[in-house]
């Protein structure tokens, strides 16, 4: 998600104890669409209604889960735009976690925050994933997002 400022909408994660910086997403459920899972996603993380603008990735090659070594990914990524004001609270810097997010990563071993990262400091370092740094150069390089914003 870009917004109106040139800033890109990241989630930092603490996950079992590590980590990630990432763009926005998760898996898919059983009988789910690729759209659905995007727009549920943001529901359930953000309480965010998003709709789905333009598909921006799909991967074509190999990628190993990097917390299952028995599962291999394929990531799709779509830019989306939000339908309504972002309500949950913005972080300024990565990593950002309160004793309720320390608190429920202690019950379930998974904490996020959600941060915009200027459009000037976002690339591929920003992100910790792989397939995100791919997408991330892809957005860069190409102006994928502000070829697309109408």
């Amino acid at each position: 998600m870009l917004n109106e400022r040139d800033e890109i909408l990241v989630s930092d994660e603490l996950i079992k104890g590590n980590k990630y910086t990432k763009f926005c997403g998760g898996g898919m459920e059983i009988g789910e669409g690729t759209i659905e899972c995007v727009i549920r996603e943001f529901r359930e993380e953000m309480n965010l209604k998003i709709e789905v603008v333009n598909h921006l990735y799909t991967t074509d090659f190999y990628q190993k889960s990097a917390f299952n070594p028995n599962h291999q990914l394929i990531s799709i990524y779509y830019q989306v735009r939000e339908l309504e004001p972002i309500q949950v609270e913005l972080k300024k810097t990565a990593f950002d976690f309160n004793e309720s997010h320390i608190q429920r990563h202690n019950e379930t071993g998974q904490a996020e925050v959600f941060r915009f990262v200027p459009w000037n400091e976002f690339g591929p370092d920003t992100l910790s994933f792989p397939i995100d740094k791919i997408v991330a150069e892809k957005i860069k390089t190409n102006g994928l997002l502000r070829k697309t914003i109408g």
